[in-house]
């Protein structure tokens, strides 16, 4: 059998909560008005009185009066015949109302439990209703589904808090799963990274050594295939290189870095002269506490990307500025171009280890930059539209927590 809903329960003790008290409240109260009404007649007691007023009426009667005497017997005695008749008159009254108080005690009695249930029902409602609606809302979270934006169910307004607070608990939730599953995928393509690294590595240096043997008795012939397999060989030691620097984490102490120097630098030192590159800092920035090594590479990979999408002529800006992130004070390094561009559907990848758009490109550039800035705690954003260029940005932290190190 299936029991009831919460709401039915809630209804049932509310009402039993104001049934009981009303209920032995109205049985007191006939109880006692019933006992009381003929101790307060006192039909009795007049009875008791008028026969030895009689008694004694009678008894004066016999003795000798005078006439002021005997008149003022006379209207004791019909004093007290007046009085016996108003407690008969009172006792005959009293014994009428009896039923009146039954009724009109069962009558209130109703009257009271209609009220406590409707009490009851409209307080069960304003408590189930959202209660209900939290439920179904902790559901929600436990499945990585996002809150109704709707209006809420009404209740009390502490009920209005507990939602907002269920909604920031739902975001930092589900920023703490895409964190987890953003470290989980990293830490596999590292290791991914690592191993190839590894295996790439292993027979460069002896293949090298191969070559730069051969080269001391080739041929003119053999000159140019050594000159393709000795190409070949720094591509892939290159290749290694960018492997095994995306699959470890900044290494070394961390020291204070002025963001606006390092960006003005590597910014001279990447762009070529036929673009034109613009470096604005805003004055009095606080400085960053992290890699330099690793900042300098994650800025001049952004930079080089935008070299590229220049392909050789327009425009490349570097801001840096103050900002704030969670609450934090922060400096934000944004890197933007005024060519291509990229599509929409292809934006939210850029960051995806492996995936490039370029011909011979390793697709690591910008996935080493951003495992760069989330070791230091920061955050990457990227906008572009086709044909209006791309805006990358960096926001790092000022206050010192240091950066995670492998």
């Amino acid at each position: 059998m299936q029991s009831p809903g919460f709401r039915t329960r809630l209804v049932a003790i509310l009402s039993l909560f104001a049934l009981v008290p009303a209920l032995a409240l109205t049985l007191a109260w006939g109880a006692l008005t019933l006992q009381a009404l003929p101790l307060v007649s006192g039909s009795a007691a007049w009875e008791r009185l008028a026969q030895s007023g009689r008694r004694a009426v009678g008894a004066a009667r016999q003795a000798a009066l005078t006439p002021a005497q005997r008149d003022a017997l006379d209207a004791h005695e019909l004093e007290l015949e007046e009085s016996v008749t108003q407690a008969r008159r009172f006792r005959f009254l009293a014994n009428r109302l009896v039923p009146v108080v039954v009724v009109s005690a069962l009558v209130t009695l109703m009257l009271l439990w209609v009220a406590a249930s409707r009490v009851a029902g409209h307080l069960a409602r304003q408590m189930s209703r959202p209660l209900h609606e939290l439920v179904g809302w902790t559901g929600r979270i436990e499945r990585g589904e996002p809150l109704p934006d709707g209006v809420p169910a009404r209740g009390a307004p502490e009920f209005g808090v507990l939602r907002e607070r269920m909604r920031t608990m739902a975001r930092e939730l589900a920023v703490g799963r895409e964190r987890a599953i953003e470290a989980e995928r990293l830490r596999a393509y590292r290791e991914t990274a690592q191993r190839v690294a590894h295996e790439i590595k292993n027979p460069l240096t002896p293949i090298q050594f191969a070559i730069a043997r051969l080269r001391t008795d080739a041929t003119d012939g053999q000159r140019d295939a050594l000159e393709v397999l000795e190409t070949e060989t720094r591509r892939l030691d290159a290749l290694a290189r960018s492997f095994s620097q995306f699959g470890r984490l900044p290494s070394g102490p961390p020291s204070d870095i002025d963001l606006a120097e390092l960006a003005r630098y590597t910014a001279q030192a990447s762009v070529p002269q036929t673009i034109t590159l613009t470096v604005d800092a805003e004055p009095g920035l606080p400085m960053v506490h992290g890699h330099h090594d690793a900042l300098q590479r994650a800025v001049s990979n952004v930079l080089l990307n935008a070299v590229d999408a220049c392909d050789g002529t327009g425009t490349i800006r570097v801001t840096v500025t103050r900002t704030s992130i969670g609450g934090a004070d922060a400096v934000c390094v944004a890197v933007a171009d005024s060519r291509k561009g990229i599509p929409p559907d292809l934006l939210p990848t850029i960051w995806d280890p492996y995936v490039t758009h370029k011909a011979g490109g390793t697709g690591l550039g910008l996935a080493i930059a951003r495992q760069t800035i989330l070791a230091h705690h920061g955050v990457v954003r990227a906008e572009s539209a086709p044909g209006t260029g791309t805006r990358i940005e960096f926001v790092l932290p000022v206050s010192p927590s240091t950066p995670e190190i492998a």
